[in-house]
């Protein structure tokens, strides 16, 4: 199953999880055309915005980001999105009988994420059976999952030194990567070819290792030097990142290969394939 596609009455609502901050992004248009069956979603969506701000002086495009989503033509192409509880509030203001049941279909998502914070262990089986599915080996998935809560340690320890927004956890994530790894997220996406796919999903043994290393290192020396704010945990993440690289570099030298490559899982149930 596709996890960017979701179906909602043999509708495709296309999706996007933002793995760094754990929210479900929907598409507006997608959603728009379900409960209205209108001929041209996006163009009742621009009137619909418009109108609401008319209104009540509120603006939906407030609660509304821009990502790029498959299109049926096969390209990405930006286009709104919304959280879950965003989503709520733009239903309001269509009139359409569909909406009670899209609500409810939007609840029961919600409720699936409330359980999986309960007992996080539903999300790792959850994560487990997709990585299956796709013909991760048990390796990988094991060290998958021993770097995410790495991760997950790591970003409590931001939350609790004053780290909230999610731009301060991307800039943060940043600054280790590259010092470990000598390229941004953004430039080790583009190097595997990669779009709005989860990076850490498609890296090798090595690079797995690596990005836990430094995460982890990053953690063990902010609670050393009791780091608070972005500032403190941002030269942190430097010198984290920095004890990853050196173990990079001393593996590299001894074996002769680049740990950060282009390898990536595009190609089903192949295992690690070089992009060309």
């Amino acid at each position: 199953m596709n996890k960017e596609i979701v179906v909602f009455e043999n509708s495709n609502i296309r999706r996007h999880y933002d793995a760094e901050n754990e929210i479900w992004y929907f598409s507006i248009i997608d959603i728009i055309q379900v409960l209205t069956e209108s001929a041209n979603p996006r163009d009742y969506w621009f009137k619909m915005k418009k109108r609401v701000k008319t209104e009540d002086g509120y603006e939906l495009s407030t609660i509304c980001r821009q990502l790029k989503l498959m299109a049926s033509d096969g390209k990405l192409r930006e286009t709104d999105v919304s959280d879950v509880q965003s989503i709520f509030r733009i239903i309001q203001s269509i009139p359409s009988a569909k909406a009670e049941p899209f609500k409810q279909w939007l609840a029961k998502v919600g409720f699936e994420r409330l359980q999986e914070m309960q007992d996080p262990s539903l999300s790792m089986d959850r994560a487990r059976d997709n990585w299956q599915k796709m013909g991760r080996s048990d390796k990988w998935i094991q060290q998958r999952m021993t770097g995410q809560e790495t991760r997950n340690k790591l970003t409590d320890y931001w939350k609790d030194s004053g780290v909230t927004k999610p731009d301060e956890f991307a800039l943060l994530t940043n600054i280790i990567h590259k010092e470990w790894s000598g390229v941004s997220v953004k430039e080790h996406k583009q190097m595997k070819g990669l779009k709005t796919q989860n990076i850490r999903d498609h890296m090798n043994e090595a690079e797995l290792l690596f990005t836990a290393l430094a995460e982890m290192s990053t953690r063990q020396i902010a609670e050393a030097e009791k780091a608070k704010g972005l500032a403190e945990n941002a030269k942190a993440g430097k010198k984290g990142g920095s004890i990853a690289k050196n173990a990079k570099l001393e593996l590299e030298a001894k074996t002769g290969r680049k740990v950060v490559n282009a390898d990536n899982f595009l190609a089903p149930k192949k295992g690690l394939k070089k992009n060309k």
